[in-house]
């Protein structure tokens, strides 16, 4: 039996579900437009520092650049959203992800039991 109960609901062979695919992430689409990994990262970097009042000065100048407009655009729309996720991207960007630490314990035994004459582990 089929997983979809339409045969119109499937898709064809071939044919993508999702022809656009996943969306590029900003700092991928800047690096496409031709800014260096460097530019970017200083960039961020300077805009994280300012004030709401600043960055929307940065965001309606005409005379700054794309990359300073659009980072700018996202931290505005991060801080309206409440939303700590593009900030965050911004600052493992910048600052590279915290260290991340595990503890693992074991205590390495093995237990072997018999029934019936067999072992089992």
């Amino acid at each position: 039996m089929s997983q979809f109960p339409y045969k119109e609901a499937q898709w064809q062979k071939g044919v993508s579900g999702n022809p656009n695919g996943r969306p590029k992430k900003m700092v991928s689409l800047l690096v496409d437009h031709g800014y260096k990994l460097s530019e970017i990262n200083d960039t961020m970097q300077n805009l994280m520092a300012m004030t709401e009042e600043q960055l929307k000065s940065i965001q309606d100048d005409t005379l700054a650049t794309a990359l300073e407009r659009t980072i700018s655009k996202a931290i505005i729309n991060s801080m309206n959203k409440g939303s700590l996720y593009s900030i965050e991207t911004l600052l493992t960007r910048v600052y590279g992800k915290p260290k991340e630490q595990m503890d693992i314990k074991s205590d390495n035994k093995i237990e072997v039991i018999f029934v019936d004459g067999k072992t089992i582990l």
